[in-house]
Order: C-alpha cells, then sequence, then structure tokens
C-alpha cells in the first residue's frame, strides 16, 4: 500500500509498564543498579514488568473505519493513547497522515476554574485550530453541546454529563482527518446520543478517516469497514465487522479453562485465512446475484442455502440441536415469502443440572446488523428454575418475516446460571440462513418492511390575492 493512501500505520508497537510493589523499590531502583554495576555486580532489578501492547502491528486507510474490540485489560486504550501521542511507546512506531481529534477522556483536559467557552478555546488550541477558526466554529460547538448559558460558567460547576457533551462538541467540530473514539458513543440521553453518531456518520461520509474502540458489538459491525480484535495486549485477528465480532464474543464468553485455547485458534485463522475464503459475505453476494425470480423460487427449502460462517461458544452443560426454520405446517423453509408468519425451532440437550434458564434467537443481515430476535423470559426470575442433567427442551419462536428481499442469517442462544451470574450455557452464532424471495410489487425500501403504502394526490391551489376574490 502506498504511504499517501495510509492514515494510520502502527509497526511493531509495545509498551511496558513498570511496576513497583513499594515507593521503597522505586528508590532502589534509581540508585542500587547504579553502585551494583559500579562494584562489578549484576544489576538487579526491583520492579515487575506488565506489557500492556506487544507488538501490535496495521494499517489504516485514508477514508477508513476501523474498530477496535477486545476484552477489559486488552490494551485497546493504551493504542489509542499511543496513536494521539499522550503515551510513548517502548518500541516500535507509529506514522499519522492528517489532523488527528480525539475523543479519549473527554473533559479531562478542561480546567475547571475556566468557563466553558475559554475551554472552548483552549481545546481549539491544542487541536491546532487558530483564534479565527475557533469563532468561526464556536457557535456550532454551543449548539452541538446543548449546555445552554452554562457555557459561560465556570466547568467546576458542570455535571459531569454537561462536561462531556462540551468536550465531545468541541473534538467534533474541528473537521478532523483523523478521528479517534474510545468509548465516546454512549454519552447524553438517546437524542444527544443520535446527534453524536449523526455527526460521526457525516465526517465518514465526508472522506475522513475514524478509528474507534467499543465494547458494543452491534456498533462496530454498523459503523466499521473493519475490525482489530485485541487480547491480552496483542493483535489476535484483523477482518470484516462481522467475523471479528463473532469471534470477540466466543472469547468473550469461553469458560477460563478453554480460553487459552480458543485465542490461539483465533490466532492460526488470522494467520491462515486465504484471500477467496468462502465467506458469509461471499454466499450472500453468489445468492443475490443469482437469485430468480419469485414465481420460480416460492416458499421452499434449499439444502445449498447454508452459512459457512457460523461459531460455537463453548458448552456449559447445554447443547443445540437441529435449528431450523419451519412454516406453521411445520415443514423446513429457508426460502421465506415476505409477510408471512414462520416458525423457528431448536433442540437443547442438557448434560448438567442447569437454572434460571432462558433460551433465545436472533436475526442478523448479511453484515451482522442485529435486526431484532426474541427470549422465552424478560429476566432470570421469570426463568425455568431448574432443569434436569439429561432432559431435554423443544424450543419454538414465531416471527411475522417482516423483510424485504435479501439474506438474513440466525442464532440460537441458552443461558442460565454459572457460578452465581447469568451466562451462555450454549450459543450457535449463524447457525442458520433464509432468504426471502424477490416480489415485484413490493414498494418497501430498506432492510424492514413497516407496511408504508404512498397516497398521492394532486392539490388544486387557490389564488387567494384580494384582487382575485
Amino acid at each position: 500500500m502506498s504511504s499517501n493512501d495510509v492514515a494510520i500505520r502502527v509497526s511493531n508497537l509495545s509498551k511496558c509498564y513498570q511496576i513497583y510493589d513499594t515507593p521503597r523499590d522505586r528508590l532502589k531502583q534509581f540508585v542500587a543498579p547504579r553502585l551494583q554495576g559500579l562494584a562489578g555486580q549484576t544489576p538487579r532489578q526491583y520492579f515487575r514488568e506488565v506489557w500492556a501492547l506487544k507488538d501490535v502491528s496495521f494499517e489504516v486507510k485514508k477514508g477508513e473505519t476501523v474498530g477496535i474490540i477486545g476484552r477489559n485489560g486488552s490494551g485497546k486504550s493504551t493504542l489509542l493513547q499511543m496513536i494521539c501521542g499522550t503515551l510513548h511507546p517502548t518500541s516500535g512506531s507509529i506514522q499519522t497522515n492528517g489532523r488527528i481529534a480525539a475523543l479519549l477522556e473527554l473533559g479531562s483536559g478542561f480546567n475547571p476554574d475556566f468557563t466553558g467557552r475559554e475551554n472552548v478555546y483552549m481545546n481549539g488550541a491544542v487541536l491546532g485550530l487558530s483564534t479565527e477558526e475557533i469563532d468561526a466554529r464556536f457557535d456550532d460547538i454551543a449548539a452541538f453541546a446543548e449546555i445552554g448559558d452554562f457555557i459561560d460558567q465556570p466547568v467546576k460547576s458542570y455535571s459531569s454529563g454537561m462536561m462531556v457533551r462540551l468536550a465531545f462538541a468541541v473534538a467534533i467540530n474541528v473537521d478532523p482527518e483523523i478521528l479517534i473514539v474510545d468509548e465516546a458513543l454512549s454519552v447524553g440521553d438517546e437524542l444527544f446520543q443520535r446527534k453524536c453518531f449523526s455527526r460521526i456518520e457525516a465526517i465518514r461520509a465526508s472522506g475522513s478517516t475514524i478509528l474507534f474502540v467499543s465494547h458494543s458489538g452491534g456498533t462496530i459491525v454498523e459503523l466499521c469497514d473493519r475490525a482489530v480484535l485485541m487480547e491480552a495486549g496483542e493483535k489476535l485477528a484483523v477482518g470484516k465487522p462481522k467475523q471479528i465480532v463473532g469471534r470477540y464474543q466466543k472469547l468473550l464468553y469461553a469458560p477460563a479453562d478453554k480460553r487459552e485455547t480458543i485465542r490461539e485458534q483465533i490466532h492460526r485463522m488470522d494467520e491462515h485465512t486465504e484471500p477467496h475464503a468462502n465467506t458469509v459475505e461471499a454466499v450472500a453476494n453468489q445468492d443475490e446475484a443469482h437469485c430468480v425470480h419469485a414465481q420460480e423460487l416460492q416458499e421452499s427449502f434449499d439444502p445449498n442455502l447454508r452459512p459457512s460462517s457460523t461459531i460455537e461458544y463453548e458448552s456449559h452443560g447445554a447443547y443445540i440441536d437441529s435449528p431450523a426454520v419451519l412454516t406453521l405446517a411445520g415443514e423446513q423453509v429457508n426460502n421465506l415469502a415476505r409477510g408471512k408468519t414462520y416458525r423457528y425451532a431448536y433442540t437443547v440437550h442438557f448434560t448438567k443440572i442447569a437454572s434460571s434458564v432462558r433460551f433465545g434467537m436472533l436475526i442478523k443481515t448479511t453484515s451482522g446488523v442485529e435486526l431484532g430476535g426474541g427470549a422465552s423470559a424478560n429476566s432470570p426470575r421469570e426463568s425455568l428454575a431448574y432443569v434436569k442433567a439429561g432432559s431435554s427442551y423443544r424450543v419454538e419462536f414465531r416471527f411475522r418475516c417482516a423483510l424485504n428481499p435479501g439474506v438474513y442469517f440466525l442464532n440460537a442462544g441458552v443461558v442460565g446460571d454459572v457460578d452465581g451470574s447469568e451466562t451462555y450455557l450454549h450459543r450457535l452464532i449463524d447457525i442458520a440462513m433464509f432468504r426471502i424471495v424477490s416480489d415485484a410489487e413490493n414498494l418497501a425500501t430498506g432492510i424492514v418492511d413497516f407496511g408504508c403504502y404512498p397516497e398521492i394526490e394532486l392539490q388544486q391551489i387557490q389564488d387567494r390575492r384580494v384582487g382575485n376574490l
């Protein structure tokens, strides 16, 4: 890839922290190794090394949106801070090409004794704007933050939410070429969150590069072109958002004794992924390209319409078996008709005693956007209180097919109490898929059919000028 096409290049990046058990050890480390060296002794180390990042390398192209996902402590925030320049790497290098705006610890750079207005100018200067440029943007920043007259009050009188909103408004209105976001998409109420997402979408549409950290798989899938999976300071995998989020979730819900094995499996999968592998997106595109007319397909079962992206969670004493989409008459289908009702069914076998058991299903797009699903109970209190080992349960969810033509995927899951907390006893991601057949008379657009019908009427405009009354 040409250097001119790269917005961010991270090469063999590592970060090591020195951890001292006591302040005395820190003093010893400062003095003792030098004296030991002068005395001809091997210098002793009085600290423990903790590697927050280990040999991480990747590139982000200009105009690309890349998400970073991983468990707590995996090095995500450390990575972003080094890209922004607020932390220095122990080894490795970082190259960036363009003005960077960072939404990291929002409001941490504000002076509490300054007013909001003064902090806007101070933060704008830090982000590389001149006073004239901040003047031109100030009204937009104030309107975006929606804190009213508090803009001229000291920041120490702000609530935490107000401070975060103002910090977000400053960073988001500097027209960045590279926007870096660390879990800052959940500020404020729902209306403000939507405004934040809308602004980020506009920045993305303008051709800016976006790199952000999120624990929300749905956000990663919805916004990103690619995703990076981090684990224990290492880059575990890079790929399409849906695949990476699926691997992250499998690792997240894995039993502790099997987590390292799954981690190695994911790492090997990333190293040996073939560029022409039969990914789920390729299958979906092929299905769309060769889709025949509805009168030829009708409601039917196609044995070749099978997902290649299935991910299975480790079992905690339960196994999901035989998932299938059925008509109300019990016939298995995967070519569905829009507007009809179907049954999604599977069987769960329990090999161990289980408690507080709930079952669920989820429908997703080919890109992994979660469209909706259902659960057998709203909370653990309303779930199956006790399930015997050796028992099996047949689970069915009825759903009305309100989707427009396309290919969709299904999850199946069962949760229960494990060591006092609710977790997946078993889960299958992309275990089944179905296709909505084309309908020439369908006027609906987008993914979901909301039953919108047009009514168009010619309006007669009456001239009400005084001279023509």
